[in-house]
């Protein structure tokens, strides 16, 4: 079932979005080679706990992590740990805040000092795609619409697009409905209404579509073992276009 969001119900996921879009911007202000991705997660647990919320994904279905923290090859659910980064690397941090009894999520992939120019540009590509679907969020539209423009840009673009994982709803709940595929038929799906929230996050990989977890049950990397960008934002249906409450 979707939930449709009131004023109050708004302006708490606004302000949790905030407290998570910070902690984004603190970890890209102290990300150096030679940090491990637990340099990373204590750096977000400090800077969400610090503006009185609790980090959304600690304890999660049994998350180690205030952060999941995933470098190169890993696609998403990277557990922080001592895996120390290099010049060259990109990691990517997908967080959230729980706040007011209301959560955030949103994710961004971070270059480590100069990357390769296919890296660069796929980090690029990643993000501009997640732009171009935010915009094919309005009332009326159908999800399809939003899961079709993420697909398209990229396979265009000759990338692998995750097809296992995918974008949901958001609200008291980290994980609600509905699910936000990125790749889908577009004039297809649920239609939207004003006070839906939800997130909408490309996971795409260099080289193919293919992508497996290991044995510790949480982190899933790519089969070709080539690089995966990950960029998520939570987004609120408006009556005058959409809405990106995890703004940096």
């Amino acid at each position: 079932m979707v939930s449709v969001k009131s004023a109050s119900d708004i302006e708490k996921m606004m302000e949790a979005g905030k407290i998570a879009a910070h902690a984004l911007n603190v970890v890209e202000q102290k990300l150096r080679p030679g940090m491990t991705t637990k340099d990373i997660d204590k750096i977000v647990h400090h800077e969400i706990t610090s503006h009185g919320a609790v980090p959304s994904f600690l304890g999660l279905y049994g998350f180690p992590g205030s952060a999941c923290v995933s470098v190169n090859e890993e696609v998403i659910h990277g557990i922080p740990g001592s895996r120390r980064l290099n010049e060259g690397d990109i990691v990517s941090v997908d967080l959230g805040a729980h706040y007011k009894g209301f959560h955030s999520d949103t994710c961004f992939t971070f270059p480590v000092g100069q990357v390769a120019p296919e890296v660069r540009k796929l980090l690029e590509d990643t993000n501009q795609s997640l732009y171009e679907a935010i915009n094919a969020v309005q009332v009326g539209a159908r999800l399809g619409d939003i899961s079709h423009t993420v697909e398209q840009y990229c396979s265009e673009r000759g990338y692998g697009i995750v097809r296992e994982y995918c974008g949901h709803g958001i609200g008291q709940e980290v994980h609600e409905d509905p699910e936000v595929p990125n790749h889908g038929k577009a004039g297809h799906g649920m239609r939207l209404i004003e006070g839906m929230t939800f997130c909408i996050e490309p996971m795409i990989n260099l080289q193919g579509d293919g992508v497996h977890t290991l044995s510790n049950g949480w982190t899933v990397v790519t089969n070709s073992g080539s690089c995966s960008a990950h960029f998520e934002h939570m987004i609120l249906v408006t009556a005058n276009g959409p809405v990106i409450m995890t703004k940096r």
